[in-house]
């Protein structure tokens, strides 16, 4: 467990890397981030930083030996920085939770191993593969690289009318996952924590609407039923559980209404605190992000308790410019990143507002 005055060491620099910073200040606990771009957003409200490159050994080591343990903001960490980090300090979570989650294949199979529903899935590595995978699908289908996509990037949907070779070279022939559609009414997500005791906590499931496959709002309580509600969040505990998971992450759900009923289907899961909790940054008790920190720190984990209706809008690239008119609004939130740059379609911020229920 670690005492107040400890540091806690970051790798990635972007808004979840500020935010977990800015959640273990009033803890009394430091920061300290490792990230290989320039005035990163992180930086400027960390008690240290470091730039240097993830496969920088010496810099990671020098890294580590002024810290208490090491966490990470984003997935796409390479494992071997992660491996070289855990000889020297706690690493959380894990090189492994870290390696099953960049890659979509093995994440499928894992989740998949575990009884949890996914969509249909296949591997491909070439264009004969992609053709005897959507004989074996159908259409419409989804072909997915597996590393390093994210919002909606390295992904093309494949209906009848499309050429397996388009398809293929629009994610530019890279080994890929053709995975089923499908046909969900909403999706959803699980933020939830673990402690390496095995300690859990979720949070509501929450209801996201995506634009340009970018999420756009998230909204607490989401539109599930109480037993659809209480599934999503075992499955958040199996998976937990299944990769000795310490830390924040989030499960992302698809719900399927049939026969009167509804049932979720895992999409995919992120071994962080993820854009969709970001609303428990007003609206619950305990942050995802305080949340994270007390988690990989091994202290208790805090209430997850919803404080009124809630409702989180991300501020994308111009949208960031409406901040005046954010702060004249009564109850609202704002949260900016501190990015020097807006670029379409980049994260500048997001509003929460919270409104009673009834």
């Amino acid at each position: 467990m670690l005492a107040p005055g400890s540091t806690i060491g970051i790798l990635g620099g972007g808004q979840l890397a500020r935010m977990i910073a800015l959640a273990a200040a009033p803890l009394g606990l430091k920061t300290h981030i490792f990230a290989p771009e320039a005035g990163s957003p992180a930086f400027d409200v960390a008690s240290a930083h470091t730039e240097a490159a993830y496969d920088d050994l010496a810099a990671l080591e020098r890294f580590a030996h002024g810290v208490d343990v090491v966490t990470y903001e984003f997935e796409n960490v390479p494992v071997a920085t992660a491996e070289h980090l855990s000889a020297f300090r706690p690493v959380h979570p894990g090189a492994r939770a870290l390696g099953i989650t960049q890659d979509r294949l093995v994440e499928k199979s894992f989740v998949a191993g575990l009884g949890i529903e996914v969509a249909p899935f296949a591997a491909v590595n070439d264009e004969d593969e992609l053709v005897h995978a959507l004989d074996h699908i159908g259409r419409p289908s989804v072909l997915k690289t597996r590393r390093f996509g994210y919002d909606g990037k390295g992904q093309v949907m494949i209906r009848e009318e499309d050429a397996p070779k388009a398809a293929f070279d629009a994610i530019g022939r890279h080994p890929a996952i053709l995975e089923g559609f499908v046909p969900f009414v909403r999706e959803v997500s699980v933020v939830a924590a673990r402690r390496a005791d095995g300690a859990f906590a979720a949070y509501e499931v929450t209801e996201n609407v995506h634009r340009h496959h970018i999420l756009h709002r998230s909204t607490v309580p989401a539109n599930v039923t109480p037993e659809t509600e209480a599934a999503a969040q075992e499955i958040a505990r199996r998976i937990g559980d299944a990769l000795a998971y310490v830390g924040v992450f989030a499960v992302e759900l698809f719900v399927v209404e049939a026969d009167g009923g509804q049932r979720v289907v895992v999409n995919e899961i992120a071994p962080r605190v993820h854009n969709s909790g970001h609303w428990t940054l007003d609206g619950a008790e305990t942050s995802q992000f305080e949340q994270h920190v007390r988690a990989i720190a091994g202290w208790p984990l805090g209430l997850t308790t919803r404080r009124g209706r809630v409702e989180m809008t991300n501020l994308i690239g111009d949208e960031a410019g409406s901040w005046h008119k954010v702060l004249e609004e009564k109850g609202a939130h704002l949260h900016l990143y501190g990015k020097a740059e807006s670029r379409p379609g980049r994260k500048m911020g997001h509003v929460t507002r919270i409104f009673p229920e009834g």
